[in-house]
């Protein structure tokens, strides 16, 4: 009988039993790629990570990542939460104000900061009452990820996302395109004219699906920009080839969502904007994006950050053949 520990988080948020919710293994080798995908497939979250020891010599840990159906060479939710989890861990030291700790994944190593503050009369860290988790040296505030590279690439058909978005075409923002963007993982960004027809969206996931194929992404982010709070963005995220029907929170499409505004001059800050997502699932969750565009225009790096929270641990069991 093998055991592996497990952890469970919610991230994007600073309240349990709301945000993005992740599994994370911090001890994972002797599992086959196989078995990973089995797991990933039991916890039945939109992600699972699995820790390993770097290749790269430059990295502090390699980390894989699971959706029920597939692995994925990046995501935002399960950076942030696994970071924050071996930082409980003592994988690492932390240092005030920021620890920067640098991720191997599937496009490459990735620096992510951990926000670190060590409140009045705090010595040997902070304990997370009724959890048995402890944060070593300081209390853990937002962890921040460098996303990769930023780009925008092809743009999709209005009529047929409207179709399987159930919508009609002029629900769709009037002067933004459909496209496909990227910060290490190609998504297509959908504008929407209105927050009301966010709320109220009804999508075929069948036909998003099978978008989602024909176009070779992973998954559609609908965005409404919100003129009461400009410095705000409304979204719902559908993956369903992926094997996520709604995902509450998606760290890799609020950075492609950066650079495709950016691109299209379109940011509603000066500086860093929030995004607000998961409301209709119940598991509100606020991600904070922050572009910094080249002076020609256009994103030149891509940073997205949220808070981590702790739910639960437990003990996975696997019987040998």
């Amino acid at each position: 009988m093998r055991t592996y520990r497990f952890f469970h988080v919610d991230v994007f948020t600073d309240r349990p039993l709301t945000g993005n919710p992740l599994c994370v293994f911090p001890e994972a080798e002797g599992l086959t790629d196989a078995e990973m995908q089995a797991i990933a497939r039991e916890t039945n979250l939109s992600e699972t990570t699995f820790v390993l020891p770097p290749f790269a010599p430059e990295a502090t840990y390699r980390m894989r990542i699971f959706t029920p159906s597939r692995e994925l060479p990046f995501a935002g939710h399960p950076s942030l939460g696994t970071a924050w989890v071996l930082a409980t861990l003592a994988r690492f030291p932390l240092r005030e104000p920021v620890t920067t700790v640098r991720q191997e994944v599937g496009i490459g190593v990735l620096p992510l900061e951990l926000e670190v503050r060590r409140d009045v009369g705090e010595r040997g860290g902070t304990s997370h009452p009724g959890t048995g988790w402890h944060e070593p040296g300081g209390r853990i505030g937002r962890v921040v990820m460098v996303q990769g590279r930023p780009a925008v690439g092809v743009t999709v058909d209005r009529a047929r996302v409207a179709r399987a978005l159930n919508l009609d075409p002029s629900a769709l923002h009037p002067a933004l395109p459909a496209q496909a963007a990227s910060t290490g993982l190609w998504q297509v960004m959908v504008p929407l004219a209105s927050p009301a027809s966010l709320a109220s969206l009804r999508p075929d996931l069948a036909a998003l699906a099978a978008l989602e194929e024909r176009h070779g992404v992973t998954g559609f982010s609908v965005f409404a920009l919100t003129p009461a709070e400009p410095a705000q963005i409304r979204v719902r995220f559908f993956a369903p080839h992926a094997g996520v029907a709604e995902d509450p929170a998606t760290g890799s499409a609020a950075g492609a969502l950066g650079a495709y505004l950016a691109h299209h001059r379109a940011l509603p800050a000066d500086e860093a904007f929030l995004i607000s997502q998961g409301v209709e699932m119940h598991r509100p969750s606020l991600l904070w994006v922050d572009v910094n565009e080249n002076p020609g225009g256009g994103p030149a790096t891509v940073r997205v950050g949220g808070q981590v929270v702790p739910v639960m641990e437990g003990m996975l069991r696997l019987q040998d053949a």
